[in-house]
């Protein structure tokens, strides 16, 4: 393989400007197919296999016309203290507000609270529900303002009006990514001493993640893809399309150092380091597209779409960054390097990551047991760790979602914003009316029930819906109960009466996704980390060695959950993060987070380790190994590490709650993963297995194929007597090396 892309990266040095062109082509004809395709509103979350899915399905079929996906509005009102919503002139301020809903062009009905009867016994609080003609997504900004302004209007009046309802779960405003751009281009420059190359890996990345990005829009309708497929692909094709270029023209620049013509310095650096980023991309694409087998279909395509774009930044990583370096000339070194001129010494003192490992090699078993009990410590509240969805009442206290939520809990109780919807299909039953009732019945003689609805039948008379409002609030483990004891009831009911019983809505779906990503996450482990185990054995051609990174992986992953247990569950050091109300982690967190830092993790052991690997298949010793790959390797990976978690870290602002936690999670996660993990637990492990740690039985280095990551096979034909390192089209260009 490294003679390969050895091959290939002098070739698109010198052809640079047909593969410039390619990559620009691209770029052109993804953004036409994005700006030419028609929108995809589709934003179903579908769980299959789950019995909340079934009914939601059934519901869809037997209730022609209640489409459940369209946006809806609750408006809450509460009159003034001492005074009712019934009062003459709070009435008229609550009808005004529901006339002016009607007349809203996107608005298909408002129900009055009087007339359909949602005020609360007190007289105190009611709500007014709104159902739009098209999906949230859809909204336009005067539907939105006219709500608000209707609201407004309302308050003006002297009432509590606050909103509530998908109508305001609009798409997450940008900004995220230019913030982890701009930190990304301080920490390169810092990095590498130039403004060109700092601006080649952010230049390489952008355009893969147009690509990407414009390539899910130009396909969204065609494969049926929701508007919040890219956002995955966004995140994480920017970070990997930095990261591999980071590599590669840091490897340029220390072929450069030690006296190579440019054209043979990229040839050599996409060979070694293009050959950690084949692989290491390979190892992402693995985590992603494993999502598949939680089988949620908006997890499938997230991940697929997401490895698509993984796919692309290591394909311009090996082609698109060699031909820029052939534009860039001698101003990717650093000024004080080209100032220095050719045949000037480099400083001999000792970085800071040779100063590091000779550290780390001196104490091992203390780094060692350092890190894991620290890791350890950290890990520990992850045991207590509860798992759900978060709804409006983990949303910021300053937001009038949150406020209507409440609205609705002091007055109606806690359970009122979680309605459990019960489906009774009767169509085989011999009295579908007395079957219901019987169903209604057993629902009220339930524990932690506050009230059952009276039975809505469909036309047909073959389904009935009844809403059952739990005492508990939607995330507590009582309402969690309550469901699994409809369910449990699910059987007998149907011996006695011939009906089928089935539970959903939100509160029963969350409990479902919940249920389903926990089931999940063990075989998703195991795939993930079965296969990359087996990916990096071809790569270092040892058995200790990718065991060691599956196991650091899975520390700081663990480690990472704990943390965000003891910030958003337990409300440690809340206030710093900026966490108003604690409950449990979103049932996704665990997985999402396996997925996307098991991938950023392995690029970073790939990196680090195949250059020991590198210098010990030439001769070093393992300790010194150690030594050098910390030498080359740890500036750049800290690099990436600090770029990374400065993107992650942004969302933390978020006044999204689960946006937050994601910022949060994954930031902690990277630094627990790079700065402790590959930094310190891996050399110390690699010191005391010495040359055990590259051991692997005969039998399977023959069975295994060599993919030659670290060049030895490269090395040994370029020194071969009449290999020419230098092509004729090379010596154009020896004029501004020597300048």
């Amino acid at each position: 393989m490294a003679t390969f892309l050895y091959r290939l990266g002098r070739l698109a040095y010198r052809r640079r400007w047909y593969f410039a062109l390619i990559w620009v082509l691209l770029l052109v004809l993804a953004g036409a197919g994005a700006a030419t395709a028609s929108k995809s509103s589709n934003n179903d979350f579908s769980i299959p296999g789950t019995e909340a899915q079934r009914a939601f399905d059934l519901l869809e079929k037997r209730f022609p016309g209640n489409n459940e996906q369209n946006a809806s509005a609750r408006v809450v009102f509460k009159a003034p203290e001492g005074q009712k919503l019934t009062d003459p002139k709070n009435k008229a301020a609550v009808e005004k507000v529901i006339g002016e809903l009607k007349h809203s062009a996107q608005v298909a009905g408002a129900a009055d609270p009087f007339t359909a009867q949602t005020v609360n016994p007190a007289g105190t609080t009611g709500y007014a529900s709104a159902a739009y003609k098209v999906k949230s997504m859809d909204l336009t900004e005067d539907s939105r303002s006219e709500l608000k302004e209707a609201a407004q209007h309302g308050r003006d009046a002297g009432l509590t009006v606050e909103v509530g309802g998908s109508v305001l779960q609009e798409m997450p405003e940008g900004g995220s990514e230019v913030i982890g751009i701009a930190v990304s281009a301080v920490v390169l420059l810092i990095t590498f001493g130039s403004l060109v190359a700092a601006g080649l890996p952010l230049l390489t990345a952008i355009i893969g993640v147009g690509i990407g990005v414009s390539s899910i829009a130009a396909l969204a309708p065609l494969l049926d893809l929701s508007t919040s497929t890219s956002t995955l692909a966004m995140m994480i094709g920017l970070a990997v399309g930095i990261d591999y270029a980071l590599f590669i023209v840091s490897r340029y620049r220390a072929e450069l150092a030690e006296g190579r013509e440019r054209e043979e310095a990229a040839g050599r650096a996409v060979g070694t380091a293009g050959s950690a980023v084949v692989f290491a991309g390979l190892t992402v694409v693995i985590a992603l597209a494993g999502l598949m087998v939680v089988n949620i279909p908006m997890l499938t395509k997230m991940g697929m779409a997401a490895a698509g774009t993984v796919t692309i930044a290591v394909l311009i990583a090996l082609s698109l960054i060699p031909a820029l370096l052939g534009f860039a000339g001698k101003q990717v070194l650093a000024r004080k390097v080209r100032k220095a001129g050719p045949g000037a010494k480099g400083d001999d003192k000792p970085n800071m990551g040779t100063r590091w490992a000779r550290l780390v090699l001196r104490k091992p078993v203390l780094v060692l047991v350092a890190g894991v009990l620290g890791l350890g410590a950290v890990a520990v509240p992850a045991a207590s760790l509860e798992l759900g969805l978060p709804d409006d009442g983990a949303a910021s206290k300053n937001s009038t979602q949150r406020k209507a939520y409440d609205l609705l809990s002091e007055g109606f109780g806690p359970g009122f914003n979680g309605p459990l919807m019960v489906i009774t299909d009767v169509a085989d039953a011999k009295d579908p009316k007395g079957a219901v009732q019987k169903v209604g019945d057993t629902l009220k003689g339930l524990g932690n029930v506050a009230t059952v609805t009276p039975a809505h039948f469909n036309p047909a008379g073959d389904t009935a819906m009844l809403t059952v409002v739990p005492k508990s609030k939607p995330t507590s483990t009582d309402t969690e109960d309550l469901v699994h004891a409809i369910r449990g009831k699910g059987d007998s009911l149907k011996a006695d009466t011939g009906a089928e019983v089935l539970v959903t809505g939100a509160t029963a779906m969350n409990i479902d996704v919940s249920q389903k990503l926990n089931d999940a996450l063990l075989p998703y482990l195991a795939l993930v980390v079965g296969l990359a185990f087996l990916l990096l054995m071809v790569v270092f051609r040892s058995v200790l060695v990718p065991l060691k990174a599956a196991l650091g992986f899975l520390l700081s992953v663990v480690a990472a959950l704990g943390a965000v247990v003891a910030v958003f569950q337990w409300g440690w050091l809340g206030s710093v993060f900026g966490v108003e109300e604690t409950g449990p982690i979103m049932s996704m967190m665990p997985i999402f987070m396996v997925g996307v830092v098991f991938g950023l993790a392995m690029d970073y052991e790939v990196f680090l380790v195949t250059r020991m690997r590198e210098a010990y298949v030439h001769g070093e010793r393992p300790g010194q190994a150690v030594v050098t790959g910390f030498k080359y390797g740890a500036r750049v990976v800290t690099a990436a590490a600090i770029i990374m978690m400065s993107v992650f870290a942004g969302f933390i602002g978020s006044s999204e709650q689960m946006i937050k936690m994601i910022g949060f999670g994954l930031a902690i996660a990277v630094f627990f993963d790079a700065f402790i993990v590959r930094m310190a637990i891996v050399p110390a492990v690699l010191a005391l297995l010495g040359k055990s740690a590259w051991w692997l039985p005969g039998w399977l280095a023959k069975v295994l194929p060599n993919v030659d990551v670290e060049g030895e096979g490269l090395q040994k034909q370029l020194a071969e007597p009449g290999a020419s390192s230098v092509t004729p089209e090379a010596d154009e260009d020896r004029e501004l090396v020597k300048a």
